[in-house]
Parts: C-alpha cells; sequence; structure tokens
C-alpha cells in the first residue's frame, strides 16, 4: 500500500556531515528518476559530477553527495525528475504500534533534525533560481525588443508580459491539490492547468513536487528553529508525505498533519499548501524514513516539450533510453513513431553530433513535433548572445510500414510504440508491430545497428519479436512504469540476416 502526505521516529540515521568552519558545505541530494532507469541516473551523476549514487530501495530515487557549489550541474542532470535535499535517513526507522505513540515521535523527530545545512543549501539553491529568473527575464525584454524594431515601432521601456508570472499563476493554481492518501501517482490537475495531454506519471517515482510554482524564493534567511526577526519576511512551508508499507498504523494524512505541526512549531513558520516558500518532505517505505527539502518547484523533465499531444513522452525517460543504446557522433538515430518529437529532440539536446531523423504517420503529430523544435531553437537563441547553430533534426510525415529511406541506412532506431490503450488498438498492434520491426530491420545496419523500443503491449511484441528473431536479437530489457502502466524498454541488436520484403505474419 502506497500514500502521499508525512511521519518519524527513531532509528540509525544517516545525513549531511556537519559543515566545519571555513570548509565547503556538502549535500547529500535525493533525486527521484523514471522508474527502472535508477541505473542510467547513477552512471550519469558519476560521469557527469564525479559522485558515486546509491539507489534507494524505493525505487525511483537515488541519492549522491557533492559541494553545494555543484548544484547548478545538479539542476542540468538530465536524468533526474525532482530533487531535494536529504535533511537526515533512518535506514531502520522503528516505528510504535500504537497511532498515537508513532505521531507523537514524528513530531518530536522535528526538533532533533540537523536543519542548518540543508537549509542553507536551500538558500543557496533560491539564489541561483533566482538568477535565472532574472536573465530569463532580460532575454524575454531583448527578444521584445527586437521584435518591435524590426517591426519598424519604437523600443518601449516597459516590461514585457513574460511566460514568468503566467506560468507562476497556472501551476500556483495547480498547487491547490491537496495530499492524497494513495500514491496513485503525480496529480493530474497539473497537467489540466497547464494545457497538457501528458501520459500520466509512474506512480512509484511520481512526486508531489511536480505541483510547485516556479520563483517563490524568499529573500529571508530560514534560521534554524528561529523565530523571524521584525521586518523579516515569515517563510510560508508545506509538509508533503509519500508512504509506502502496509505496516503502518497511521495514514500519510495524519504523518503530514503532525509533522507539519512540529515543524510550524519549532521554526514558527506559516503553514500554506498552495503559495509556499520551503516544501518540507517526509518519506516513508516501509521502515525507511528520509526527511528532506525540495529543491525543484516543477519537474525538470517539462524541459524541452510546450506542445502536448495524448501520449507525450517525459523527457527523462527518452533520455534513458537514448543512452541504452550508446550513441557514438555521425550516428544516424529515427524515430519513427515520433509523436510530439520528445524522443528526437532530447536526442539532438543531449547528442547533437548525431543526426537525427523523427517522423509520424499523423499530420497532427509532426504539426506538434515541429511546433516543439521551434520552440527549442527559440530557447537557444534566448540563450546565446548571437544567434544559435540550430539542431541536427528533421521532422517528416510518413507511413511507419513505408520508410523513404534507404536500406541499411540508419545505425539506431528508438521509439515509444503505441500501447493500444490512448493511440491505436490492441487487436491493430497484431498487424502493426510485425510491420513496424520488418520495416525497421529493413532501416537498420546489418551487424551493428540496434533498436530501443518501448511499449505496454508486451504480449504482442513477444509474438511478433519471435517471428523477426532472424532480424533482431533481443538484448537488455528495462521494466518501467508509465502512468501506472507495467511497460518495458526492449534494447534489441540487428542481425546480418537480409530482411525480406514485407509480408503476412499470422
Amino acid at each position: 500500500m502506497a500514500e502521499t502526505e508525512v511521519a518519524g521516529a527513531a532509528g540509525g540515521d544517516q545525513g549531511p556531515a556537519p559543515c566545519e568552519e571555513g570548509a565547503e558545505l556538502a549535500a547529500v541530494i535525493g533525486a527521484t528518476v523514471p522508474t527502472g532507469f535508477e541505473l542510467t541516473a547513477a552512471e550519469e551523476v558519476q560521469e557527469k559530477l564525479g559522485s558515486a549514487s546509491r539507489i534507494s530501495r524505493d525505487r525511483g530515487k537515488i541519492y549522491f553527495e557533492v559541494p553545494a557549489g555543484s548544484l547548478p550541474q545538479v539542476r542540468r542532470l538530465r536524468s533526474v525528475d525532482n530533487l531535494f535535499v536529504v535533511v537526515q535517513e533512518f535506514k531502520d526507522y522503528q516505528f510504535k504500534a500504537s497511532k498515537e505513540d508513532a505521531l507523537k515521535d514524528l513530531e518530536d523527530l522535528v526538533k532533533k533534525l540537523p536543519w542548518a545545512n540543508p537549509l542553507k543549501v536551500w538558500e543557496l539553491n533560491n539564489s541561483l533560481k533566482k538568477k535565472k529568473s532574472k536573465r530569463k527575464k532580460l532575454s524575454v525584454q531583448r527578444a521584445a525588443s527586437r521584435e518591435k524594431l524590426q517591426d519598424g515601432g519604437e523600443e518601449e521601456g516597459s516590461e514585457p508580459k513574460g511566460m514568468s508570472r503566467e506560468e507562476d499563476s497556472a501551476q500556483n493554481s495547480a498547487s491547490v491539490e491537496p495530499p492524497h492518501d494513495q500514491d496513485t501517482g503525480e496529480p493530474q490537475a497539473v497537467e489540466a492547468q497547464n494545457g497538457e495531454e501528458e501520459q500520466e506519471e509512474d506512480p512509484e517515482q511520481s512526486d508531489p513536487k511536480d505541483e510547485l510554482q516556479e520563483g517563490s524564493g524568499s529573500e529571508a534567511k530560514a534560521g534554524e528553529g528561529q523565530p523571524s526577526q521584525a521586518g523579516t519576511k515569515v517563510l510560508k512551508f508545506r509538509v508533503t508525505c509519500n508512504r509506502a508499507g502496509d505496516k503502518h498504523s497511521f495514514t500519510s494524512n495524519e504523518a503530514a498533519r503532525d509533522f507539519g505541526g512540529a515543524v510550524q512549531e519549532h521554526f514558527q513558520w506559516k503553514a500554506d499548501m498552495t503559495d509556499f516558500d520551503v516544501e518540507v518532505l517526509l518519506n516513508i517505505h516501509n521502515s525507511e524514513v528520509v526527511v528532506g527539502i525540495a529543491l525543484t518547484e516543477e519537474s525538470l523533465h517539462r524541459r524541452n516539450i510546450t506542445h502536448f499531444g495524448p501520449t507525450t513522452l517525459r523527457s527523462t525517460l527518452a533520455y534513458g533510453m537514448l543512452r541504452l543504446c550508446d550513441p557514438q557522433p555521425t550516428d544516424i538515430i529515427v524515430d519513427p513513431m515520433c509523436g510530439t518529437g520528445a524522443i528526437p529532440i532530447e536526442g539532438a539536446t543531449e547528442w547533437p553530433s548525431c543526426y537525427h531523423i523523427a517522423g509520424d504517420n499523423n499530420p497532427q503529430a509532426v504539426k506538434r513535433a515541429a511546433n516543439n523544435i521551434c520552440s527549442l531553437l527559440k530557447k537557444q537563441e534566448s540563450k546565446e548572445s548571437s544567434t544559435a547553430p540550430g539542431i541536427a533534426l528533421d521532422i517528416i510525415q510518413w507511413d511507419i510500414c513505408n520508410l523513404p529511406l534507404r536500406t541499411g541506412c540508419v545505425d539506431i532506431i528508438v521509439s515509444d510504440m503505441p500501447f493500444g490503450k490512448r493511440i491505436g488498438s490492441k487487436k491493430k498492434n497484431w498487424d502493426l508491430y510485425p510491420a513496424c520491426l520488418l520495416e525497421m530491420g529493413r532501416i537498420c545496419t546489418p551487424g551493428t545497428g540496434r533498436a530501443v523500443l518501448l511499449t505496454q503491449d508486451k504480449k504482442c511484441f513477444a509474438k511478433a519479436l519471435s517471428r523477426l528473431g532472424h532480424i533482431w536479437r533481443k538484448g537488455q530489457t528495462v521494466w518501467v512504469n508509465v502512468g501506472g502502466l507495467h511497460a518495458a524498454v526492449y534494447l534489441l541488436r540487428r542481425t546480418w540476416e537480409r530482411a525480406e520484403e514485407r509480408r503476412s505474419f499470422w
């Protein structure tokens, strides 16, 4: 049983080491990642930050220690959804049998936790966000000024009503969603408020911090257990509890309520469920308890897509799939069923030395993908002082079973295949899957080519693959959770066999 809301007690502790005077502040960072791709995220952290990661027993989370000064690099990781700084971790927390005693222990725990250094990390993270927000506002102003001058109008000094305020209000309204008693995934209100039709999130790793609004950073300093000084803004906070396990005498709502009350009393902060500065996290997985402070206000997987479709893939999952096939410079990478372009856009961003081709048979999907590519180019232009070089990505409308590509010209195929639920049907998949695999085999380079394919229709996929075993050899399988659906990512390797012309399989 899993829930989302707060709780506490005593057991073997782990947390950030005390920061000695003059020593650089160290932080233990927790990150939520797509379930099944924890090892991929750990590899990226090691590669880009030089830090070893520990994978949580609660799937979909990793922990690693970095200097607080590395926070900008941490936020640029491609495989993580949400980030939080760990206050303290209890690996074997002993909950009392009675509800009253267990909740009382949680209340008492607040006073014993080492809040000082994690709150300093939170402050540093806030200052980084404010700098980024200021740069974003300036780039919007410059872009607006350029457009007015190009149109022959005069440059105005008034600040454009840019995206930051509008985005904030949309996400604020999404935050009203109360904590839920069942950990069934990310609140869908967020998607609705932002006008997205995104695929539902992984229930095991979705995190309520996706609800947070951006740019709420307070100028006030968060003192450890000290009432606010005169003239200093009182920080607003909320507590979110994520609970999994069936041996707890309390609900996550009850834990969040009592733990939150103790936090309010300890810091003299003001509780606010929607317009808060600080989100305190209480993650309980059986006997494992982690207390943290959220560092992200919106999931980092929302970085690329502005035009959403009915089954838009998360950028973090797209990154994991691409990394699985180990792209090399000059590789040609194709997504024959690209939808809104999440996979090729992530690929073109992270592997710019490869050439990416995206295609779909649905004209509306192709239009959305093209709009997403344009949005990415505009974002690049706003970051650069001069004209951005563009991205190595083309988008085409085509028939997946009759691709306009030469035989054996593609190195890698990466695609999110239709599950037969929101797109297509299970019945149609019995004809579509073998035809797709055959055509993919035709365009893929024999011997060295590979494909990474995501599907929830595992039975149909296995049957199609068994009929085409002479073309494709199944390698690694990664089990993932997509919108509450148990799906699989298959790594296939192209054999040396020639792919014959399309024929009937059943």
